[in-house]
């Protein structure tokens, strides 16, 4: 009781500061929150600046590091909020006031058990960066090696699992009291930030994130990963090598600093879809500030608290929509997604046709530089949530890093499309898993799975024969009944390693 009533103040709280920035529209969503928008419509601030994404983001920084990131999840989530309101959300700033330099040294000794001092020969009293979860200063090691530290905020940890507590309640609710909304699943969407977020709190699980990346991108050209300090590095603290670059700002920048900015985004066009399609394992917040140019023009990834990962499965089919898309095959279209269980074999198969017909014909006749096939996923998933698909939160945060990384290109060279430059690489990757020979070993892999369970079948059909024979006597016609049954199971089970 008392949590409940505490929680519900924390909506009042909430619901002013929606008010004062002119962005209560999310509550409009929950018909149980009429009676609080109803109250806070006299404090609304009708003057309050920028689009109404815009200002939600305001909103959000304000309320603090785990709405921030919330705010960041909700981005991954046009089809509840909208396309433009999703892309104003990917750019909340994940920005906050410092934390005192006594309180990172604390923080440093504690996670390492080293004195400071003893670690580094040199420590920047002032952060380079300071995020909602963490801040960043520079440092040189007791070896003179110069590197970046990453130290968590004192307390975060408690005041995060105080937000997600609040999150699971709203959660909660709105699936015990709108029916209509449970098909959004809120209690396994907010399950999912709550791990997401929890796992941002350990920096060990970053840095190992930092190493996998580095590890699959090895052949990558003109792309690399920081090295990772692992005796720098702890629950809460991450050190790993300095970068010294630019951030992509622009073309014009670039190119007086003598690179070449159509090389570097070809080679990072090949490195994402390498991630994506090749190692299922991609970077899934490639906004510029997480980027940086070093002196040689190689792309140099940053922050890996926000890493994505696509089965095999997943990769196959989103690359068969897009094909379809590409053809205008729209049969084909909602024929994966069907047999990729995103929709209930319920839904209305030529209704949906229709409906992404109506997304895909007035695109595809665009210059390919235009087609923004981020935003094209996007679409799709939104007019699939009206047919009752469940939510693919792999697909969702795949989507958002398209169009981040979309929007990357564009800065880079607006007149190409990042997957033209990638095109050799997709042409061999669709060969090797889309082709006929794919389709054949897929096939006989399929078989061989199912024909390794034969013997489990067999030992089980023997283990019920067996009860059957202890629970009663063997009639006088029970042998001619077991001697077809055997051929009948065995050419079942045959039948299913063939099938």
């Amino acid at each position: 009781m008392f949590a409940a009533l505490r929680h519900s103040w924390r909506v009042i709280r909430i619901g002013r500061t929606l008010a004062r920035h002119n962005a209560l529209f999310p509550l409009e969503l929950v018909p149980q929150a009429r009676l609080l928008l109803t109250l806070a419509r006299p404090f609304v601030n009708e003057g309050a600046p920028g689009r109404p994404g815009q200002r939600l983001a305001k909103a959000l920084e304000e309320m603090g590091p785990t709405f921030i990131k919330f705010g960041q999840s909700l981005a991954t989530r046009s089809d509840l909020l909208g396309e433009a309101i999703a892309m104003d959300l990917a750019t909340l700033q994940d920005r906050l006031p410092s934390f005192p330099i006594e309180a990172a040294r604390a923080t440093i000794e504690a996670d390492l058990e080293q004195p400071v001092d003893r670690l580094f020969a040199d420590f920047a009293e002032r952060p380079v960066a300071a995020a909602s979860i963490a801040q960043v200063h520079f440092a040189t090691t007791a070896e003179g090696r110069e590197v970046a530290v990453k130290v968590l905020r004192p307390g975060i940890e408690r005041a995060i699992e105080e937000d997600l507590r609040f999150f699971s309640w709203l959660a909660a609710l709105v699936e015990r009291t709108q029916p209509h909304l449970r098909h959004y699943r809120p209690m396994e969407a907010v399950a999912m930030f709550a791990a997401s977020t929890r796992r941002e709190l350990d920096l060990r699980l970053e840095a190992a994130a930092a190493v996998e990346l580095a590890e699959n991108g090895a052949d990558y050209e003109g792309f690399r990963v920081p090295d990772v300090d692992w005796r720098r590095t702890g629950r809460r603290v991450f050190t790993l090598e300095r970068i010294i670059g630019q951030h992509v700002t622009g073309r014009a920048k670039l190119i007086a600093d003598g690179h070449d900015p159509d090389r570097i985004m070809e080679n990072a066009s090949k490195a994402f879809f390498n991630q994506v399609f090749r190692d299922g394992f991609f970077h899934g917040d490639m906004h510029p500030g997480n980027f940086m140019i070093d002196a040689h023009g190689t792309i140099v990834a940053l922050d890996f608290g926000i890493m994505g990962r696509v089965d095999m499965a997943d990769r196959r089919y989103m690359a068969e929509i897009l094909i379809g898309f590409l053809a205008r095959d729209y049969l084909e279209v909602a024929d994966v997604f069907f047999k990729a269980g995103f929709l209930p074999p319920e839904a209305d198969r030529m209704a949906f046709v229709q409906a992404i017909r109506s997304i895909g014909e007035p695109i595809l006749d665009l210059p390919l530089e235009e087609i923004s096939f981020g935003r094209l996923v996007g679409q799709l998933l939104a007019v699939a949530d009206d047919f009752e698909m469940r939510t693919q939160p792999q697909l969702l945060l795949l989507q958002k890093t398209m169009v981040v990384a979309e929007g990357v290109g564009r800065l880079l060279n607006p007149r190409v499309n990042m997957w033209q430059l990638a095109q050799p690489l997709v042409e061999e990757w669709i060969a090797t898993n889309l082709g006929p020979r794919a389709r054949l070993e897929q096939a006989m892999a399929d078989g061989l799975e199912t024909a390794g369970r034969i013997p489990d079948l067999v030992r089980r059909i023997e283990e019920a024969l067996e009860r059957d024979r202890e629970r009663a006597a063997v009639k006088q016609d029970g042998g001619w009944r077991r001697g077809w049954l055997w051929p009948l199971l065995i050419g079942l089970l045959v039948g299913l390693a063939v099938a």
